[in-house]
């Protein structure tokens, strides 16, 4: 016989799997809707990294994520709103080639909040901008490089000469003439931010010409130094495992503190339009020189010291990188 003491412990165990089942369901309904416009496939360097951030977030249950990639500059207008159209609030992309297109469909749909790649400033009240500020390891892995060559001479293979690469060059370059005044740059833009044959083949014309230690700034350099057997320098990702001899160490980009910073604005209903550059900072953990892995013993010891010294500078704010952004020249004869 069931008391009445047993049907209010029945009646109180059964609210407690509703609530918990509203709870649950709560939760779910929190996820937010976010969407990302690529204009290259994911697997390219620069965008692997926003690509890598919003999928932590989607494992972490946090948000739920749809992407397209390769969308041609005259499609990206109509992906952005049928994006904003299907609910999503949150919208990530790179919109260096599409400026205007982007902005015009954020003036369009005032309560979703956009964050994007741009060399431009954020946009009242829902268009904030980033960009990958890693310009510090990028001095750091020039430090390396010129410590490395032993014709003096290096090879730089960027996508286009715009601020987001120009500045990240110009570091690379700086560094390099701390550990050796003498080294030379052999600079060339291809075009184009996925086009590895076209970047190995500008890789093999430096080569040719003396360079012995290749800037990877494009995918494909670095297979060019291997076949050729001289050394790289990687960008935004660690290739190391893949080129275990050849990639000495790379400036590697997370986009999680900017991802994680903007999704917290958005769902507190705080998200403006600002500049999240300085998230890819090193003093953010936004930005890291990788670790020298395979050439942890190839790369002399007083370079090594000269460089951990150097990263201390930067992260107790007693050195600044310059930021320069105007094209990059060659400077090699």
């Amino acid at each position: 016989m069931v008391t009445r003491r047993g049907w209010m412990m029945v009646g109180a165990i059964a609210l407690g799997l509703a609530l918990s089942a509203g709870g649950q369901l709560a939760l779910a309904q929190e996820k937010t809707k976010v969407a990302a416009v690529y204009t290259v496939p994911v697997e390219q360097q620069w965008v692997s990294r926003i690509h890598k951030a919003l999928n932590e977030a989607k494992t972490r249950g946090e948000i739920d994520y749809v992407f397209s990639e390769k969308v041609a500059n005259a499609d990206y207008e109509r992906v952005m709103r049928e994006f904003a159209e299907k609910g999503n609030t949150f919208i990530v992309g790179e919109s260096f080639a599409v400026e205007a297109a982007a902005r015009k469909v954020a003036k369009d749909y005032p309560k979703v909040s956009f964050l994007m790649g741009s060399s431009g400033k954020p946009q009242a009240p829902n268009f904030a901008v980033f960009d990958n500020y890693i310009q510090e390891p990028a001095y750091l892995t020039g430090m390396i490089a010129g410590g490395m060559t032993k014709t003096n001479k290096i090879g730089m293979v960027g996508g286009y000469p715009i601020p987001e690469v120009n500045r990240l060059m110009h570091a690379f370059m700086a560094g390099a003439k701390e550990t050796n005044p003498k080294v030379q740059f052999m600079v060339t833009f291809i075009g184009s931010w996925f086009d590895p044959p076209k970047a190995k083949e500008a890789a093999f014309a430096m080569i040719e010409k003396g360079a012995d230690v290749m800037y990877a700034e494009r995918f494909g350099v670095s297979d060019a130094a291997k076949e050729r057997g001289k050394l790289a320098i990687g960008n935004v990702i660690d290739t190391q495992a893949q080129y275990p001899d050849t990639v000495v160490a790379s400036a590697l980009w997370n986009m999680e503190p900017t991802i994680e910073t903007a999704l917290k604005a958005v769902k507190s209903g705080k998200f403006k339009a600002e500049d999240y550059g300085q998230y890819s900072t090193m003093k953010f953990k936004g930005s890291e020189l990788s670790k020298l892995g395979t050439f942890e013993a190839k790369v002399p010891k007083d370079l090594a010291a000269k460089v951990a010294a150097k990263q201390k500078d930067i992260l107790d704010g007693k050195f600044k990188v310059a930021v320069v952004e105007t094209e990059p020249k060659t400077t090699a004869k």
